[in-house]
């Protein structure tokens, strides 16, 4: 591969590609970005020192790296497309977003068909972090790309984990999404059953933190439930339903039996269906869902009696 001055390219700046954005051209990679519904993170971008571009095919001409950080592998293949006839050799398309590998897989083969390299470089942890430029990212690429867009992902990331090739970003990824959205099932559900027994959330707080089970994550998701801070951790349900669907597709792929994975994903689905499928319903609301289905249950059952 051979060497390349880079011209920066980041399509979706939203919660997390704001602030990943703003690291990029601070950190003095020329930098295009393109709005979609909401002109204030562009606005506060070419203040920074970035240009607009206003198609994705002058945004691909203009670039020869392009991040993308959308909201599922839909969006990203729909934007790839539009791309695809402007995209010249030797540009690389970095996927930032959390999308299903079999997509991922195929859209690498796509590209390669027009010498376009692609690398899957999903990430963790929250806006705050995306903001300070600590975030943490899983990359699936072969040797050279990564080398070629490592340097770009540090402006933005503290810790970068090369896992393997093209798809394996993604894969680990989902794996890390079931671990954390399976933590906010387990503790939606105990601060449910907790009230219902008598216990108050502060009581139930002061035994789990600082203790073992205490994480980042636990502090984040209960910054709602303790303080009734709605943006402590903006991530928000209807993402979390559908990486637990990409996942399940996963394991299928791989004929796996997933009854924890299962049951996790149907209760999201059960907040989503429920009225938590709003841009501000995040993760931590999910044990408000949780505690009103119960209450459902007692309504039914003395009704029932009666």
């Amino acid at each position: 591969m051979a060497e390349i001055e880079e011209k920066v390219g980041f399509i979706g700046v939203g919660l997390m590609g704001h602030g990943i954005a703003k690291n990029i051209v601070e950190k003095g990679f020329p930098l295009t970005v393109i709005a979609h519904r909401n002109r204030k993170p562009v606005e506060d971008l070419l203040g920074r020192g970035a240009r607009e571009a206003h198609s994705l095919t002058e945004l691909a001409k203009n670039s020869t790296m392009i991040f993308l950080c959308l909201t599922s592998s839909k969006e990203v293949s729909s934007v790839i497309e539009e791309m695809r006839p402007a995209l010249a050799p030797e540009t690389v398309i970095v996927d930032c977003s959390t999308g299903d590998p079999t997509v991922t897989m195929r859209l690498a083969e796509t590209l390669a068909a027009q010498k376009v390299y692609f690398a899957d470089a999903p990430l963790s942890r929250t806006p705050k972090e995306a903001w300070e430029g600590t975030l943490d990212c899983m990359v699936g690429a072969d040797d050279a790309t990564f080398q070629r867009i490592r340097p770009v992902i540090s402006t933005w990331a503290a810790k970068i984990v090369h896992i393997g090739g093209v798809a394996d970003g993604h894969r680990m990824k989902l794996l890390n999404n079931f671990i954390s959205l399976g933590m906010g099932a387990l503790f939606a559900e105990a601060l449910a059953l907790s009230r219902k027994v008598g216990i108050s959330v502060e009581r139930f707080d002061s035994v789990i933190r600082g203790g073992r089970m205490d994480s980042g994550f636990y502090q984040t998701f209960m910054g709602y439930a303790l303080e009734g801070n709605r943006n402590a951790h903006r991530f928000t349900l209807s993402n979390a339903y559908k990486d637990l669907k990409y996942l399940e597709s996963m394991a299928n792929d791989a004929t796996v039996a997933t009854p924890l994975a299962s049951a996790v994903k149907n209760c999201y689905a059960a907040a989503v269906a429920g009225g938590g499928n709003g841009p501000e319903d995040y993760v931590p609301h999910l044990a408000d869902f949780v505690a009103r289905t119960n209450m459902s249950v007692d309504r039914r059952s003395k009704q029932a009696a009666v």
